[in-house]
């Protein structure tokens, strides 16, 4: 992935861990890919029983809701770190490469990770709480383990912030 001859990344062991960090993200990614598996058949499975049947079923369509939320928060860092989140592409993509990892640089630094961190410290009292009333859904019939659902916010601010690190130095790496 990145030189460890580079005075940014001499320590065997940082090459270690940011490895860690691409291994996890793409897990992650290969297991979000499941999980949207699971909402297509869940859905397929919603629509026949409700059209067809006419049975209806909250902790089926709940179940897809999770997994939705679910991906979204444990897919954020694989996202990252395969380039596909949304960026302003029309001046960027006229800049030469050196401008280009300025500009990454500086938007990982100001933005993602100051974003990052406060997800992470503003979401832990929200996700605390739910802990401790081992909050469940308030629909009838509805799903046990909303709080499960809630810990995944700090985590993805914390996969987040340190697939951003993991991105950060591999654009201070990368030659010129």
């Amino acid at each position: 992935v990145c030189s460890s001859d580079h005075p940014v990344l001499s320590n065997q062991a940082m090459q270690r861990f940011l490895n860690l960090l691409d291994l996890v993200s793409e897990r992650l990614g290969q297991l979000c890919g499941l999980m949207i598996f699971l909402m297509m058949l869940g859905t397929a499975v919603v629509v026949v029983l409700r059209y067809f049947l006419n049975v209806g079923s909250i902790p089926l369509q709940e179940a897809i809701l999770y997994l939705h939320g679910s991906v979204i928060m444990l897919g954020i860092a694989f996202t990252l770190k395969r380039g596909g989140h949304v960026r302003v592409d029309i001046i960027h993509r006229a800049l030469p490469e050196n401008r280009k990892r300025w500009i990454d640089v500086a938007g990982t630094l100001l933005f993602l990770m100051p974003f990052a961190i406060f997800v992470f410290w503003s979401s832990l009292p929200y996700a605390r709480f739910s802990w401790s009333v081992l909050e469940a859904s308030s629909a009838p019939g509805g799903l046990p383990g909303v709080f499960l659902l809630k810990t995944l916010i700090p985590m993805m601010a914390a996969l987040l912030f340190f697939q951003g690190f993991n991105e950060l130095i591999r654009m201070l790496n990368k030659k010129a």
